[in-house]
């Protein structure tokens, strides 16, 4: 059965509302979300990751200078397992890349070209966890970075990465707790939130922000 890419997000909204005046009060501050246009949009999941991996722990613009150069060195857009491939350690060192990325993207590449990951139709038809435990494999790619792809590309409804910072100190604020909850209390606090706490999530990193 293949799961639907996106939810309704006025649903969403009107079910936050009902079942937390806290989050209510918060939702009516910042103001509805919009439906993410990548969830309507086609994707590879190769590109997907090897973004993410070449983003890891730089700024913002740090990382997309260094994406720009590879694409660059890519001859396209798409960052393909066949064209990174193809680019040798010097390359890639050359566009910023450090040799621990370096061995990320190679071993993300060997496992598309030898047919182990899914592909967007399959990943459509996977539930969360499954997906999680078919791409945590990828050598630099962790359930964070998973959990960041269900939500932004596959637009799945009830994402709740606890183990976010941003999250559990937007759940902190919330809530009026002095200390951060460990990963496990924000499971349990944001269980009411379900099944839509993807959009519980977007809320929770602009309440961490205006801390």
């Amino acid at each position: 059965m293949t799961v639907p890419r996106g939810y309704c997000v006025d649903t969403a909204h009107r079910h936050l509302r009902a079942v937390d005046p806290e989050l209510k009060r918060w939702i009516r501050r910042i103001g509805p979300m919009s439906a993410d246009p990548r969830w309507t949009q086609r994707f590879d999941l190769v590109d997907a990751l090897a973004r993410a991996i070449l983003f890891q722990q730089l700024s913002g613009k740090a990382a997309a200078t260094i994406v720009g150069r590879v694409e660059r060195a890519c001859g396209g857009r798409v960052l393909r397992a066949d064209r990174i491939t193809s680019l040798s350690d010097e390359a890639l060192r050359s566009c910023g890349v450090s040799r621990n990325k370096s061995l990320a993207l190679r071993d993300l590449c060997a496992r598309a070209l030898d047919g182990e990951l899914p592909r967007t139709a399959e990943l459509n038809r996977l539930p969360e966890d499954a997906i999680v435990e078919r791409l945590v494999t990828v050598r630099g790619i962790g359930r964070w970075t998973v959990e960041m792809l269900l939500m932004s590309r596959l637009g799945r409804p009830d994402v709740f990465p606890v183990d976010d910072l941003g999250i559990r100190k937007g759940v902190a604020r919330l809530r009026g707790l002095a200390e951060m909850p460990t990963p496990k209390q924000t499971m349990e606090l944001g269980a009411v939130w379900a099944p839509y706490r993807s959009l519980a999530c977007s809320y929770l990193w602009r309440i961490a922000d205006a801390a």
